[in-house]
């Protein structure tokens, strides 16, 4: 095989992480080449946000980290580097504007991931970034602990420092194969369990197919397992023929999918009332019934709910939904009233990474050094974005933790 030119970097994968640590490293006058498997560059990016490309939020750092649960503690030094101010600013600086159009997701005004995209590409290439497209990696090479360069499937090329940024097994359709798990396991690293998140779920029970015509907002959803119990989430949700999704399933179903793994299925219980209590909602029933005592069951629980639930609610509870509230017996009330303070569903599966936006698990974060994402094990070798066991909720946070931990590893261990 012949030996290629000598890089100062090699960039593996061209997503949102690999793409700014490219740039990157050229500004800082590095030698830069991008590889990229599929024939475009940014195909996840493109698809973000619905398209519309949610880069970020205006969370400050502590907020943000938060989201990330325990581990989030290990984007500290990333986004002291790279926040969302300076994620915004970066990006006017290559020409896009940015606008935060309900204070706090932040897209292009444009409003399309083909400006992002597009930015992208001309901020490269002014920057002289050699990119090669449909080039699969292989294996990496190295001496002893140091890295020596890469092997595609048709050629090596040479560097002394890889940066995977190979994203991790979400949106499959786009290209996600979870190589650089198998490139980095070869290597000695761990990898975590993996699970897919950011996803809709399914539910045993068949009646959420007549709810689906509407969105209910600021629905708390958590999980009635006794060892589980902590796990809970608010937003809005939507009913599907065979489950539930929205913002609110998306964001849990990073908690909720190694349970399924666990148990096999997973009893969670929602309040769509808003947050109120038994005391509260029955309250509200009695006073509305007593502004129009001739209302049915259906037309008084659609004060609280949309007629589509409300009618399946008087199903479960055993009540005829045309009756009156006087004409049902104490535990009819009862029943109905604890359906609407918690809503028992039981989920019972996914589709699997098929239709997960995102990864739970990847590359152990004890292995990775936070103040530089370079590793432990190999000198040379750089992480960022999905690749890593780090993942967020909906709104931004994954966009910007990629866009941050590409910048860091693309300062290839000079702020040390």
């Amino acid at each position: 095989m012949d030996l290629k030119k000598e890089y100062d970097v090699i960039i593996v994968g061209a997503g949102a992480a690999g793409i700014i640590a490219a740039i990157t490293a050229a500004r800082d006058r590095k030698s830069v080449l991008l590889l990229e498997k599929l024939s475009q560059i940014g195909a996840k990016l493109k698809a973000t946000g619905g398209g519309r490309c949610n880069l970020t939020n205006t969370l400050s750092n502590e907020d943000f980290m938060a989201k990330f649960g325990r581990d989030g503690r290990f984007m500290q030094d990333a986004l002291n580097l790279f926040d969302h101010k300076a994620l915004i600013q970066f990006f006017k600086e290559i020409g896009v504007d940015t606008h935060a159009p309900d204070g706090f997701r932040v897209f292009p005004t444009s409003h399309t991931s083909q400006t992002i995209i597009s930015a992208l590409e001309n901020e490269m290439q002014r920057l002289k970034i050699e990119v090669l497209k449909s080039q699969k990696v292989e294996k990496l090479l190295h001496v002893d602990n140091k890295i020596a360069g890469v092997q595609t499937t048709h050629q090596i090329f040479n560097a002394k420092n890889i940066v995977i940024a190979t994203g991790g097994l979400g949106y499959p359709t786009l290209g996600a194969q979870g190589d650089g798990y198998e490139i980095a396991k070869e290597l000695g690293h761990k990898i975590t369990q993996l699970h897919p998140a950011m996803m809709p779920l399914l539910t045993k029970e068949e009646w959420v197919a007549n709810c689906r015509a509407d969105t209910i907002a600021k629905v708390e959803l958590r999980v009635d397992l006794k060892k589980h119990k902590k796990l809970r989430a608010t937003g809005d949700l939507i009913f599907t023929k065979n489950g539930i999704r929205g913002p609110v399933v998306l964001d849990f179903a990073r908690e909720i999918t190694p349970l399924l793994d666990k148990y096999g299925e997973v009893p969670i219980l929602l309040n769509m009332t808003k947050g109120m209590n038994e005391e509260q909602i029955t309250k509200h029933l009695k006073n509305e019934m007593l502004k129009n005592p001739h209302v049915n069951m259906l037309e008084l629980v659609s004060t609280l709910l949309p007629t589509s639930i409300s009618n399946e609610l008087c199903q479960l509870a055993d009540i005829d939904p045309q009756t009156t509230y006087k004409k049902i017996s104490g535990a009819q009330k009862a029943k109905l009233v604890s359906l609407l303070a918690w809503t028992p569903l039981t989920v019972s599966g996914h589709d699997g990474f098929k239709m997960a936006m995102i990864t739970r698990g990847g590359i152990d974060l004890k292995e990775i050094e936070p103040k530089t994402m370079q590793s432990k094990i190999i000198n040379g070798l750089y992480f960022c974005g999905e690749v890593m066991n780090l993942d967020g909720p909906c709104g931004g946070y994954n966009l910007q933790w990629s866009f941050a931990s590409g910048y860091l590893a693309g300062q290839l261990n000079k702020n040390i």
